[in-house]
């Protein structure tokens, strides 16, 4: 199927510190005109980051779905403007885990939940790591870093309920 749209109206009903939610009304081809609830978001990154002894992974709450302790790959948004994804990546690495990557790999772009939110994941393979000063955190993160054993790649996938670590988790397992 393949119906095009225009956007005909865009109002924003609600702007927060992260996201903004908008109703937008669009024209399909065949005339029909729909209204959809959107919400606003920057992008975010996600890094597969492995050493070749253990895929670095992260614990932290997250508090939407009521979890304590999420088992997640590095990650962060793009919050700062005109900054590329792959600067974005880095960035987060050295302030998740404390670590810089000598090789970038892009491994895949992908909608979140491209139902309602405009969220896109650009997802990265990083190895050849090295140590480096973990810049100051925000006072509400709690990150505990999680060095994962990459000969127990199944039992991170298995732990793990969040989508963009499984996807680049799962991608990770087609390599090996």
């Amino acid at each position: 199927m393949s119906d095009e749209f225009q956007r005909i109206d865009s109002e924003t009903v609600w702007r927060g510190r992260i996201l903004s939610v908008r109703n937008d009304r669009f024209r399909h081809a065949d005339g029909a005109v729909v209204t959809r609830e959107i919400v606003g978001h920057p992008g975010a990154v996600g890094i597969v980051a492995h050493d070749g002894e253990h895929v670095w992974l992260v614990r932290q709450p997250r508090e939407a779905v009521g979890e304590a302790g999420l088992l997640e790959i590095p990650a962060g948004k793009r919050d700062v403007e005109d900054e590329p994804p792959l600067e974005t990546a880095k960035r987060e690495l050295a302030e998740e885990i404390g670590k810089a990557a000598g090789t970038w790999e892009h491994l895949k772009g992908f909608y979140t939940s491209p139902g309602f939110i405009e969220e896109r994941l650009e997802l990265y393979l990083a190895t050849d790591l090295a140590d480096v000063r973990r810049p100051e955190i925000d006072d509400d993160e709690r990150i505990e870093i999680v060095p994962w054993p990459l000969d127990r790649l199944d039992d991170a996938i298995a732990a793990c309920d969040d989508a963009k670590s499984l996807t680049g988790l799962l991608l990770l397992r087609l390599r090996s």
